[in-house]
């Protein structure tokens, strides 16, 4: 049981990466992938890591709820 939330949860997380659009402006490079993400984790252990985090979790709940908004006009619409 363990191993399969493990890899649903590996897989949403993929998900996200799609999502950003990182696969598309990376053309598919997985070695530019992790270069980006390790600079992500890089910042996130800075000094200021309290700022950029709370920076990104705005941004991304943002996006999602204008996701969701999206959603819901179009099935609104439907």
């Amino acid at each position: 049981m363990q191993r399969r939330e493990r890899t649903r949860h590996l897989i949403e997380l993929g998900g996200l990466v799609q999502k950003a659009g990182l696969v598309e402006l990376t053309d598919d490079d997985r070695a530019t992938l992790y270069g980006a993400l390790l600079e992500l984790a890089g910042r996130a252990r800075a000094d200021s890591a309290g700022d950029v985090l709370a920076l990104w979790k705005r941004r991304g709940k943002r996006a999602f709820d204008a996701e969701t908004e999206t959603q819901t006009e179009k099935a609104d619409d439907v």
